[in-house]
């Protein structure tokens, strides 16, 4: 049982980094047996379908990042530096993402937009809970004193997630984290401008 259990989470961790640089649909079984060293069969034994095993990788994938948002959250006293952090994240996205291959839920987002429902569904669960992650320091701020208490917490966490995935798409793409750089610069301004203290 317990070589069973290992097999599997070799093929998802695998998996993972395999579909986070390639894609869903530019990776194929027969890449998947490669970069496991697993036979087609071995695979079928523990997974019905390679959208099976694409799920269990994104959860995978997004467990990582996630560990490391939270883990660079806890280090941080205020709100304004616990948003901020989530940034400092992926500061240095070119050459050390958190995760091989960039941002997991950016990348599933992109591709699984219209094709693949299940995919696009674990997707919009990541957004979901990042949002409300950052929606609750934002509350926390506003309800300690730290920000402007008419301050659109909303707005405000939608607007600190997209400069984030802006600024890792652009920094990837570019092969720069200057826009990252930039991004940071940006929102550590702009919430200068709410924070009362």
């Amino acid at each position: 049982m317990q070589k069973g259990e290992n097999t599997r989470k070799h093929i998802i961790a695998k998996s993972a980094e395999l579909f986070n640089q390639h894609g869903y649909s530019g990776s194929s079984l027969s890449d998947i047996t490669e970069r496991t060293g697993i036979k087609k069969g071995g695979i079928y034994r523990h997974f019905a379908s390679k959208d099976e095993i694409a799920l269990e990788a994104y959860n995978y994938a997004a467990s990582i990042v996630g560990g490391q948002f939270t883990q660079a959250v806890a280090a941080q006293e205020t709100a304004m530096n616990k948003l901020l952090a989530y940034f400092r994240v992926y500061e240095r996205v070119v050459e050390a993402p958190p995760f091989v291959g960039g941002c997991p839920l950016l990348n599933m987002a992109i591709e699984s937009d219209d094709g693949h429902p299940g995919l696009r569904q674990r997707a919009q669960q990541g957004l979901a809970r990042t949002l409300d992650s950052m929606k609750a320091i934002i509350h926390e701020g506003v309800q300690n004193g730290e920000f402007k208490a008419d301050l659109n917490v909303d707005a405000l966490a939608t607007f600190a997630f997209a400069t984030l995935e802006g600024g890792i798409m652009m920094s990837k793409l570019e092969g720069d984290n200057r826009h990252m750089q930039m991004n940071i610069e940006s929102f550590t301004a702009y919430l200068k401008q709410v924070c009362l203290k």
